[in-house]
């Protein structure tokens, strides 16, 4: 029973998810013609899928022009190449532009905003620090060498072909400058500032740019609509677990309910909310290609509390549990930019929580162990029943309602004295005379 509601549950939440998504692009269906995009937070490949989704959208309506609005620490090598393959061959004008004020283009977003037919940048913006980093495994220096070499050749030519400084470009690969919106504009990275969206579309009118294949068209602003195409909700969920820092809460909770549920089979709830987040965490980790080492140790603290929990070591394994935890959550995206990494202060918090809450469970397990048995015959040892015979020494005695026979270790016991019970021998009682400060108690 519980497993179909389990599955009927599945189906209702991907039809939900799919019927979301649909009525999310069927309201975006009627854009103006001039379509603009938002990226805001690391470049996945969601982010490439939800680029291409809207530039061929833009493409089919015929839009005058397609804007980017960007702001992005970098990201992933392999979906910045798709996002820039997809913007120099775009049948309509890509225009990117770096907003709002405090935001950036870093690393990857500087490779996206050259390789756009019209760059902008809003005051107080910055781009650059584009040397490229490794994810997942640390380069000799000899390919840390050729990958630099690449990317710096990359750039060169990106910027060659929308006629902006090569030279200026290569040395945000080579030496990781970085550039100020009004530096950008000297450095001719960029063809100008726009306070906000409205003044951008000012003065990208009558501006004549070349498309692909050669093609030249002048793009005419006089009489725009704007179209926003914003992620459906499966892409804004998708780009939101796509963070290092949430795939690190993620495989956390993971952690905590799978040993929640270990440790006290039967819950379910735990069990549930730790698979799912275990999954979606690995989802992450995959897009993130997080260092496989980092995984395993993390892995490997959680094979040590679960340890901690079944054979109680005073703390040994759970100190081993943390050490292994903080050290994997260190190493795992350690070869990757500082924008692709888990945050300090999130690791230690998650590591004192976790080693709080094994030290609550494991607490839980060695108090139930000592606690006294309350049922069956070991239960009755230490309770106090009430003589229906006389015990000299042997007799009759009431405890919880029923009658035991009982030897009374010292003495004779009257009818309606009370006895203390020091042991059960099969069906036979072994009890004390009660005494309260020297005196024997009556009923």
């Amino acid at each position: 029973m519980l497993k179909s509601k389990l599955r009927f549950a599945y189906f209702i939440i991907l039809a939900i998810l799919w019927i979301t998504a649909f009525v999310s692009d069927g309201a975006d269906a009627g854009s103006g013609n001039i379509e603009v995009l938002s990226v805001d937070g690391t470049i996945v490949p969601v982010v490439a899928n939800y680029l291409d989704r809207g530039i061929s959208r833009a493409e089919a309506n015929g839009s005058i022009a397609c804007v980017i609005e960007l702001n992005t620490p970098g990201g992933l090598l392999t979906a910045t190449e798709d996002i820039v393959q997809r913007i120099l061959n775009a049948k309509v004008p890509i225009v990117v532009y770096v907003t709002p004020s405090g935001g950036w283009a870093a690393s990857a977003g500087t490779f996206i905003t050259i390789a756009a037919h019209v760059a902008v940048m809003a005051p107080g913006t910055s781009i650059g620090a584009a040397h490229p980093v490794t994810v997942g495994e640390e380069m000799p220096e000899e390919v840390s060498k050729k990958v630099t070499e690449y990317s710096s050749a990359w750039i060169r030519s990106i910027a060659e072909i929308r006629g902006r400084d090569p030279v200026e470009a290569e040395l945000a690969v080579s030496e990781s400058k970085s550039f100020t919106a009004s530096e950008a504009l000297g450095a001719k990275l960029i063809d100008f500032q726009a306070d906000d969206l409205e003044s951008l579309i000012r003065q990208i009118n009558d501006r004549k740019v070349t498309l692909a294949h050669g093609m030249e068209v002048i793009i005419d602003t006089s009489d725009y609509a704007l179209g926003r195409n914003e992620m459906n909700p499966v892409e804004r969920f998708l780009h939101v677990i796509s963070d290092p820092n949430i795939a690190y809460i993620l495989l956390s909770l993971a952690t905590i309910g799978l040993i929640t549920e270990i440790s006290n089979p039967g819950l379910i709830f735990p069990g549930i909310v730790g698979g799912l987040c275990l999954f979606l965490a690995f989802y992450s980790l995959g897009v993130l290609n997080a260092y496989w080492a980092g995984l395993l140790l993390i892995l490997l603290a959680f094979g040590l509390f679960v340890a901690e929990v079944f054979t109680p070591t005073f703390g040994i394994l759970t100190a081993g549990g943390v050490a292994s935890l903080i050290f994997g959550s260190l190493v795992l995206f350690s070869h990757s930019s500082p924008a692709m990494q888990v945050n300090r202060g999130l690791i230690a918090v998650v590591a004192i929580l976790i080693a709080a809450f094994i030290a609550f469970i494991v607490g839980a397990v060695v108090r139930g162990q000592r606690r006294r048995v309350e049922t069956g015959a070991e239960g009755l040892v230490g309770q106090v029943a009430i003589a229906k015979t006389a015990l000299a020494p042997k007799g009759t005695v009431l405890v919880e309602g029923e009658l035991w026979k009982a030897v009374v270790d010292d003495g004779k016991v009257e009818p309606g004295e009370e006895v203390t019970i020091t042991k059960v021998e099969g069906l036979r009682l072994l009890v004390t005379q009660r005494k309260i400060k020297g005196k024997k108690r009556w009923i």
